[in-house]
Order: C-alpha cells, then sequence, then structure tokens
C-alpha cells in the first residue's frame, strides 16, 4: 500500500528507462487505483502489468472487491495471490486462494502463488509441512495444462520488510522442496518448467546471490521496488 496515482506513474516511468534492455521477465504491481495511469505507462515496453489481489468471485454484491474482467480490462497480465499479508492480516486460508487461483487461470491471467512459514512455523521445525500443504491446497484441481501459467514466490513470513533474509542456502532448500512436490504432482517436466521466485528482503546487495541458487528462478521484489534505481540493480543482477 505505497504510492499515490501521480507517485506510482512517476515510478513506473523511471522503471520504464531503467529496465530499458533487461532480458529478465520483469512485472510491477501497483495498487489497484493506480492499474489504470501505470498501464497505460508501461504499455508497449518490457514491463507487465500485475495486480496484488483479486476477488475469488466474477462480479455480484461483493463490496469492495476487484474482479477478474476488472483486472484484465485495464491490462492486467498477473495476479500475485496468497501474499503472506493476505493470509495472516486479512485471514485469506487455502481454499479461498485456491478459488481465486483457479478463477484468474480460467480467465487467462497468469499467477504467482506466495507460499511460507511464520518465525514461529520455522523454529518449529514445521517449514515444509507449512509451505507444502499450501502449495498443495493452492494448486487443488489446476491442471497440467495450467501449471504454465504459474509461478510459485516462497516468502519465509519472517523475512518480509524485516531486513532480514533466509540465506541463499536456506532458500534454495526450500525451492528444491517445492519443485520436487511439483514434480510428484504433476512431472518431473512440469516441475523443471516451473519457475519459482525468492520474496523476502530482496536487494541489490543479496540479489546475485541468491540467483545464483540451482532452483531459485526469480525474485518477488518488496520494499526494494519502491525505488527505480534498486529495483533496476536487482533485475540486473549478474552471478
Amino acid at each position: 500500500m505505497h504510492k499515490t496515482v501521480g507517485e506510482a506513474v512517476q515510478l513506473a516511468s523511471q522503471l520504464v528507462t531503467e529496465l530499458r534492455g533487461v532480458e529478465h521477465k520483469l512485472m510491477i504491481a501497483p495498487p489497484f487505483t493506480a492499474l489504470q495511469s501505470v498501464g497505460e505507462a508501461v504499455r508497449g515496453t518490457n514491463i507487465f502489468l500485475g495486480a496484488q489481489n483479486m476477488a475469488s468471485e466474477e462480479q455480484g454484491a461483493h463490496t469492495g472487491e476487484v474482479s477478474v474482467h476488472m483486472l484484465k480490462d485495464l491490462g492486467v497480465a498477473t495476479v500475485i495471490l496468497g501474499h503472506s499479508e493476505r493470509r495472516h492480516i486479512y485471514g485469506e486460508e487455502d481454499g479461498l486462494i485456491n478459488a481465486k487461483l483457479r478463477l484468474a487461470l480460467k480467465h487467462g491471467l497468469e499467477v504467482i502463488l506466495c507460499v511460507g512459514e511464520t518465525l514461529d512455523e520455522r523454529e518449529a521445525g514445521e517449514v515444509d509441512e507449512v509451505v507444502l500443504s499450501q502449495l498443495e491446497e493452492g494448486l487443488r484441481d489446476v491442471s497440467t495444462n495450467e501449471m504454465g501459467a504459474v509461478t510459485i514466490a516462497y516468502e519465509p513470513v519472517w523475512a518480509i520488510g524485516t531486513g532480514k533474509n533466509a540465506t541463499p542456502e536456506d532458500a534454495e532448500a526450500v525451492h528444491r522442496t517445492v519443485r520436487e512436490k511439483v514434480a510428484n504432482i504433476y512431472s518431473r517436466a512440469v516441475a523443471d518448467d516451473l519457475v519459482i521466485q525468492y520474496g523476502g528482503s530482496v536487494k541489490p546487495e543479496n540479489a546475485a546471490s541468491l540467483m545464483a541458487m540451482e532452483d531459485i528462478d526469480g525474485a518477488l521484489v518488496g520494499g526494494a521496488s519502491l525505488k527505480a534505481d534498486s529495483f533496476g540493480a536487482i533485475a540486473r543482477f549478474s552471478s
């Protein structure tokens, strides 16, 4: 929940310049209020437009919600679902997240499904149990063909906005576990093709070491995406 419309457009315009020529797939997800204006600012560039959340129903008496049709109308290509703040602050459970995910896929959006454990869960040795449960429930009834439009983002809750981050080795271990689970649910080919991002205090200083890990395919960037120079440095990581 950052940036007025004017501030968001200014940042998006800076990113268009900053990220020109970057070969990696790039997406920014401004607040709902700025989607239209930011969409216009990035149209025709190498930056995709994303949304931070989406309703689980297409339309109707759902005051305060934003539907898949509304997002597509604004040019949104990707939606982030199951972010830890949606789960832990606003009480979104796996069943609701799964309903949103299947609806987004039905209407041709790409989805970033977020999974991750709290500090208490990590200290209790429940990382794999928590992450794999969120993964399995989030992907329930998603077909093999639909998996091409799904990205998984591992975001340890204790590392989001805290300045702390999992070591590359810690993150890699969870990413590898996620990939193996997807291979068990679907196939090795689907697992190998799956993009698994790391999210949790990603910054220019640690991007290259994270991206050097075999199973870390990208980053879901939080605070560091609020400035064009820091986001640009992450997008141009070298390892």
